[in-house]
């Protein structure tokens, strides 16, 4: 997946040791600003010292982001961890814009265009029950 947008901040590096293999490592995370009409924002992770330093990324720079989506749980809660893998400067990737990542749904051609859609009514239309049928309903 990929999203463009303007970094607003760069948060503080985290580096250690593993515990399991000895070898040291370093993250560091950013936060991305999707501009549109409600701006969205996301904290994604660079892992590895070469990977940050290569791409080098400042504050309030324009750029495109490719990243994974995993999930992990820990102590019975689960938690959303969003690593770069690529970062495109200068030539920026075809993006959906904010205003038709959900274009509004068309009528079907069947049914009359003042009928509520099925994806978008909250609740289904009240049904009256036929005239003389008891209501079975316990309250």
């Amino acid at each position: 997946m990929d999203l463009t947008g303007k970094i607003i901040a760069i948060l503080q590096a985290n580096s250690g040791v593993s515990a399991r293999t000895g070898n040291t490592w370093m993250s560091q995370e950013y936060v991305l600003e999707v501009p549109g009409t409600y701006p969205r924002k996301m904290v994604f992770r660079i892992f590895g010292e070469d990977r940050i330093k290569q791409f080098n990324i400042q504050a309030g720079e324009e750029l495109t982001v490719q990243f994974d989506i995993d999930a992990h749980e820990w102590q019975g809660r689960w938690f959303n961890e969003i690593r770069a893998y690529n970062i495109i400067r200068g030539q920026i990737a075809q993006s959906i814009p904010a205003a038709t990542a959900f274009p509004p749904q068309q009528p079907v051609a069947d049914q009359p265009a003042t009928a509520p859609q099925a994806a978008t009514a909250p609740f289904p239309p009240v049904q009256e029950p036929a005239e003389g049928a008891a209501d079975d309903l316990p309250f």
